[in-house]
């Protein structure tokens, strides 16, 4: 696959199909996709990879957190807290866009905090992966996790395979400690679902709207 195709072709899947991803094959891009650039070579990132039956027991213990009601707070803010526009704009924007694709109005809550659910049932994704970083550091290494998150994302789709980013595995950071074993100065700065997309579902025929080349691009002496 060409790296354009790659790019094109990316989505936020949010419905997978059950079929196993092979363990060979998460460890080859995962393998490649670890040569993504960092300031200084850092390579401020950890990852840990889950599957099989202990993908089933997070499963099972997120069900129980949610059932209870069990609230914890995130170690950073997924958005700022005074989001503006345009950019309060394009993130409403996208949330009525997916639901639209399910038929589900504004004005049904119950049904939309069913969907967000499934966040933390990777969407029925049979492979997850969780992006911890040490709490020391700063804006220019997240962007270094950044990358190689696109790099992971680009190489999948390379194999045939979807993802789904989820930053909304960030506030519950104790529970994915106390699951993962993750240590004290690292923290937790996203998820992701890792699987093969159901193309028969309407919520993955959402293409995302992006802003016009010339909203956010300036050019200069060309």
């Amino acid at each position: 696959m060409q790296v354009q195709e790659a790019i094109a072709s990316r989505r936020s899947v949010r419905d997978f199909l059950p079929t196993p991803v092979p363990g060979e094959t998460i460890r080859r891009v995962l393998a490649q996709a670890l040569r993504a650039p960092s300031g200084g070579n850092l390579q401020p990132w950890y990852l840990h990879v889950v599957g099989g039956e202990r993908l089933d027991a997070l499963k099972a213990l997120m069900r129980e957190r949610l059932a209870a009601g069990t609230a914890e707070e995130a170690e950073y803010d997924v958005y700022p807290r005074e989001l503006l526009s345009p950019y309060r704009d394009r993130r409403f924007q996208v949330g009525e866009d997916m639901y639209a694709t399910m038929g589900v109005p504004r004005e049904d809550k119950p049904a939309r905090r069913r969907w967000f659910a499934r966040n933390y049932e990777f969407f029925g994704a049979p492979l997850a992966l969780f992006c911890t970083m040490d709490k020391r550091h700063g804006p220019p290494q997240w962007s270094d996790a950044g990358m190689l998150l696109q790099t992971l994302m680009l190489l999948l789709r390379a194999e045939g395979l979807d993802s789904c980013p989820q930053e909304a595995w960030a506030v519950y950071p104790q529970t994915l400690r106390e699951f993962l074993g993750i240590p004290e100065e690292r923290m937790l700065f996203t998820g992701m679902a890792i699987g093969y997309a159901n193309p028969a579902h309407p919520v993955n025929s959402l293409v995302a709207q992006r802003a016009p080349l010339e909203e956010v691009v300036s050019f200069e002496g060309i």
